[in-house]
């Protein structure tokens, strides 16, 4: 017959063992999911930030050869010396732009920045040859004629991105093209802004810029720049989607891939870029294999602590475990029990606190991995902060506030016409008007203030500034929101119009609590609606 002693180390050993496989199990399986999908949205929402940045870059520039291109100096021929300073006035600007030049109808070049190709007719080449027909904007390519003449310190061979279009004189004919070369070194900054803040706390990351046309590979690691990339991600952003996906890559190695595609920006249908955000994907659940290892290593130590006692304490600790016994396994079939505290002996009752301990301490894990979702601070949809980050903003915001000299205009902010948007076009539409409605909000928030999305078509915008300026300054703020909200959105090949309602009152002038503020804020709203709305309508207002 086993002895008591045995019997009791092989017990405790057992059960310490099990009950932290259980709940190891438990807590992993119910946190794994959660936390693998923030972690491969937060690749994909850096992949969508890049796209956007490299689709908003490109109109840019599209926007600005298109007015130089209908400035008076370039209709007419015989204002050559003019057309060169405005040609030179642009790259300098702009230095994005490698080389921009003016052709006639029979492709000579008539002027251009440095001088550059200035009587050399490009007539066969596409810069010339689609400009003519209408607006053109060619895909990333190496220079040809360029190449021998503009400065190349490194040596790699220089690349291009074209913008070319005509130039109608005053009777409407065509008299010319303007051409322009922006280098494609301009994507490795927005590429370093990219990825420069997640360096701290995202490791290994690599970023990849995908031609639309054959699949190859325009930005990314220097060993695999030209190579074509053909692997499910990449068809997948090719096809619209925003997403991610763990994918075995060529090199054999399987990787965490975040995908976006460029479909442009307002005016500009975009080239059709699939950018990837890629990281080992060892390393980007290292974090949950940390969680699950420790919650294993804690109950093997356990286990041997309680193997231990259970040796010395053979006689006194029987009927004990009976007990805890039982309450594990009710604890096992999910049952919400609490492990019993013995206090006849000082060695039992240490026992019974240390599995307490064990198991609030495991439980407490599971709080904090569910906490992790909650600290999420960003509006999924917009990108804009949301109420947790309204909270941090205040309390630190409200901390430094000088009553005295400062105050804060806290402006409710509700769409005008958004649901019938909705109703008409669908909710994917309304959610994109969102996402470019909260674009524009941006614009208009200054450092130290804040923009956040409270829900549906609603938001919140906090205007820091000192007191003698405060009104003033917010009433400017709220009618420049009102034009920006007013100006039309092409949202999935659709015109759209919105307008938008305000209200607005000051912390600490108005009340001292800022769910007060808030509600008075929202009230005034309502005052906007009711008054025909497309308008601001302030606290002081209300009460005249």
């Amino acid at each position: 017959m086993i002895k008591l002693r045995t019997f009791l180390i092989l017990t405790f050993t057992s059960f310490v063992i099990l009950l932290t496989a259980v709940l190891g199990i438990l807590l992993s399986n119910r946190s794994a999911e959660n936390l693998q999908n923030e972690i491969g949205q937060s690749l994909s929402s850096i992949a969508y930030q890049m796209s956007d940045k490299l689709d908003n870059f490109m109109w840019s520039r599209t926007g600005e050869v298109e007015i130089l291109a209908a400035m008076a100096a370039l209709e007419q021929n015989v204002g050559i010396s003019e057309t060169q300073k405005l040609l030179t006035q642009l790259k300098a600007s702009f230095p994005s732009f490698s080389w921009v030049g003016f052709m006639n109808n029979q492709g000579d070049v008539l002027a251009a920045t440095d001088g550059i190709l200035v009587g050399t007719n490009i007539s066969e080449r596409p810069v010339f040859k689609e400009g003519i027909k209408g607006k053109f904007i060619g895909d990333v390519h190496e220079g040809v004629l360029l190449s021998k003449l503009l400065p190349n310190p490194s040596g790699e061979p220089l690349q291009f991105v074209d913008i070319s279009l005509p130039v109608t004189g005053k009777d409407g004919k065509t008299i010319g093209v303007l051409a322009a070369h922006l280098s494609w070194e301009w994507s490795k900054e927005v590429q370093r802004t990219i990825l420069e803040p997640q360096k701290d706390h995202i490791q290994d990351l690599e970023l990849f810029i995908i031609s639309k046309k054959d699949s190859t590979v325009l930005l990314g690691p220097q060993n695999m720049v030209g190579e074509k990339l053909d692997i499910d991600s990449v068809k997948r952003g090719q096809s619209g989607e925003n997403d991610w996906k763990i994918e075995k890559w060529p090199d054999g190695k399987s990787y965490l891939t975040g995908y976006a595609y460029g479909d442009g920006y307002l005016n500009y249908e975009g080239l059709g870029w699939t950018v990837l955000v890629r990281q080992p994907e060892e390393i980007a659940f290292s974090s949950m294999e940390d969680m699950i290892q420790n919650f294993f290593l804690t109950g093997f130590i356990a286990s041997i602590i309680f193997a231990i006692i259970g040796s010395i304490l053979a006689e006194t600790i029987s009927r004990p475990i009976r007990g805890i016994t039982s309450a594990a396994d009710r604890l096992r079939s999910g049952g919400n029990v609490t492990l019993p505290e013995y206090k006849g002996f000082k060695e039992i009752h240490s026992l019974s606190t240390s599995l307490r301990s064990l198991v609030e301490s495991l439980s407490r894990s599971e709080s904090a991995l569910g906490d992790m979702k909650l600290l999420a601070e960003q509006d999924q949809l917009t990108g804009l902060p949301n109420r947790i980050a309204l909270e941090r903003y205040l309390e630190n915001t409200i901390e430094q506030l000088d009553p005295h000299s400062e105050t804060l205009a806290f402006m409710y902010i509700d769409l005008d016409g958004f649901k019938k948007v909705n109703d008409t076009l669908g909710h994917q539409v309304g959610d994109l008007l969102l996402q470019k409605v909260a674009q524009r909000l941006l614009e208009v928030t200054k450092a130290g203030n804040i923009t956040v999305r409270l829900g549906g078509d609603e938001f919140l915008l906090i205007l820091r500034s000192s007191k003698t300026d405060s009104y003033q300054l917010a009433r400017e703020t709220a009618e420049e929101i009102i034009d920006l909200i007013n100006k039309p959105y092409i949202v999935d090949l659709n015109h759209v119009s919105i307008g938008c309602s305000i209200g607005a009152a000051f912390y600490p002038m108005h009340d001292q609590n800022v769910g007060n503020i808030i509600r008075i804020a929202d009230e005034c709203l309502y005052r906007s609606k009711q008054s025909g709305k497309n308008r601001v309508t302030f606290y002081e207002e209300t009460n005249q």
